[in-house]
């Protein structure tokens, strides 16, 4: 038995055990669509408890996650969430509340570490038995807030950074995530396993991490509010990393409310707000300066008509819409990009497989990861190869001339002549775009066709380290399409602030039907 199917088994052996000991109430609270508010006042009213509430979860897990369509979002469960949550329960009636997220059910992608019985995989095989002795710093501030660790999510695979042909949402472990609107559609990556999983009410919200449009992309793909924090905001300490100038965890929720909740305990300094006040349920879009980008060729024929009634929509709640024409300087990142991660990839990865555990993980460098894939192709390169390990195991040390350039060239076009100066005219204070959408079927054979699925802006955001986010704006046959607001550096909570007064304008999302 594969480690997926072991503790799939050991997850649906918990849930029967856990229902049979539940009153009939609590059997019958359903979580669907339930927002973390609305979810702490069914606990505090006693309609249901938190161990309900996660077998709630693990069931619905079980039955579309696991079984039937096999959305196979989620890759590993807490064998500890059940008792965990019953603690949490104790706390509660006792009258000691952590804090926001007391009791709720959170999944986290698996390359974020935690002290549970669930390996940090990054979906691959060459990590299956890392276990890690202590929480990252960002879910320890989840625990410490409350939060029930449900489960690690499927995601691609090393988080989209192995293969010029990859096929999002697949990785060696967990398989072919799929889309939660369209089981034959693309999820999106890297954080396509969170993505899905909140979307589909597999959680009461998720946690991904983002490079370079990982946790925007399959947030807007489906149908939820994605924010990408400034890059140092929340602490990368424990997570797999790509590149440490650019990673970062962030909210992948279904309504900005439970993103700014999320936000603001993973986050190790207060979220930046601009000159309208901190409240946001408060604030309103009066006299906010918005530049608006024009929609891309090449986006769906409808995508102009949803990004124009939501313009509309913003215009009406009072904001001052400027539109504006894309920074020449985006077109000269190019290569640029491509080449900085490279880089940085080889030397961050190589010092944090040095500290993991020897007895745990063979893996000590980049180059054993390569020979560990072509080692275990039948399990790892049975989908796509590994081009871009190989590409980054070529280049040399951080202090390399050809690094230090490809550096100077991405500060230059995507924050000096880009984005700053973007939002330096006419009084600008957040930027509109819209995501990438509709969602492209799965594709096994040529891999993802939309590179990296992300608008210029939020493109250049991740680059510059930039905070930026998308909120659904409606569907396209059936599909999720998305708005991408970015603002300047630690100035996450006007981006959900402004997020916040479109959603409650527009109420645009409409939730997934899930396919048995």
């Amino acid at each position: 038995m594969d480690r997926r199917r072991f503790l799939t088994t050991a997850g649906a052996l918990s849930v029967a055990a856990a229902i049979g000991d539940l009153h009939a109430a609590d059997r019958a609270f359903d979580p669907t669509e339930q927002s973390i508010a609305s979810l702490q006042r069914a606990l505090a009213a006693g309609a249901v408890t938190s161990e309900a509430l996660t077998a709630a979860y693990l069931k619905r897990i079980a039955r579309f996650d696991h079984h039937g369509p096999e959305y196979r979002s989620v890759l590993a469960l807490n064998p500890n969430a059940l008792k965990d949550a019953r603690a949490l329960d104790a706390e509660r009636k006792a009258g000691k509340l952590k804090g926001p997220l007391h009791g709720i059910p959170i999944i986290v992608k698996d390359n974020i570490e935690t002290r549970d019985a669930m390996a940090t995989t990054a979906g691959s095989y060459a990590l299956a038995k890392s276990f890690r002795p202590a929480d990252a710093p960002l879910a320890a501030r989840l625990r410490a807030a409350g939060a029930i660790i449900l489960g690690k999510a499927n995601l691609s695979e090393w988080a989209n950074f192995r293969s010029t042909r990859s096929c999002s949402g697949w990785s060696g472990i967990g398989g072919q995530v799929r889309n939660a609107y369209d089981p034959a559609r693309n999820p999106s990556g890297s954080s396509a396993g969170s993505g899905v999983a909140a979307a589909a009410s597999f959680c009461a919200a998720a946690i991904g991490t983002e490079t370079n449009g990982s946790i925007l992309s399959p947030s807007s793909i489906n149908g939820l509010v994605g924010l990408k924090p400034t890059v140092g905001v929340v602490s990368g300490k424990g997570v797999v990393p790509i590149s440490p100038r650019q990673d970062t965890a962030g909210p992948m929720c279904r309504t900005v409310g439970d993103a700014a909740i999320l936000a603001a305990v993973i986050a190790e300094r207060p979220l930046g707000l601009g000159a309208h006040g901190s409240d946001i349920e408060a604030f309103r879009l009066r006299g906010v300066r918005i530049g608006v980008m024009p929609v891309p060729q090449g986006a769906h024929p409808d995508t102009a008509r949803l990004f124009a009634d939501a313009r509309a929509v913003l215009e009406q709640e009072g904001a001052v819409t400027v539109d504006l024409k894309p920074a020449k300087a985006f077109d000269e990142m190019g290569e640029s990009q491509l080449d900085g991660l490279l880089y940085e990839f080889k030397d961050a990865i190589n010092a944090y497989l040095a500290t993991l555990d020897p007895s745990q993980v063979d893996c000590r460098t980049l180059a054993d990861l390569i020979a560990f894939n072509q080692a275990h192709a039948d399990e790892e390169l049975i989908v796509f190869g590994q081009e871009i390990f190989e590409m980054a195991q070529a280049k040399g040390p951080l202090s390399d001339e050809a690094y230090q350039k490809a550096l100077a060239t991405l500060k230059r076009t995507a924050d000096v002549e880009g984005l700053a100066t973007l939002l330096g005219q006419q009084g600008v204070e957040v930027l509109l775009g819209p995501s990438n959408g509709p969602a492209d079927l799965i594709d096994s054979v040529w891999g993802d066709r939309r590179g990296g699925g992300s608008s210029q802006i939020a493109s250049a955001a991740a680059v510059a380290g930039y905070p930026s986010l998308t909120v659904p704006a409606g569907l396209i046959n059936g599909l999720p399409e998305g708005l991408t607001l970015v603002t300047a550096r630690n100035q996450d909570g006007l981006l959900l602030q402004v997020a916040r007064a479109y959603e409650r304008a527009a109420n645009a999302r409409v939730p997934p039907h899930l396919m048995i």
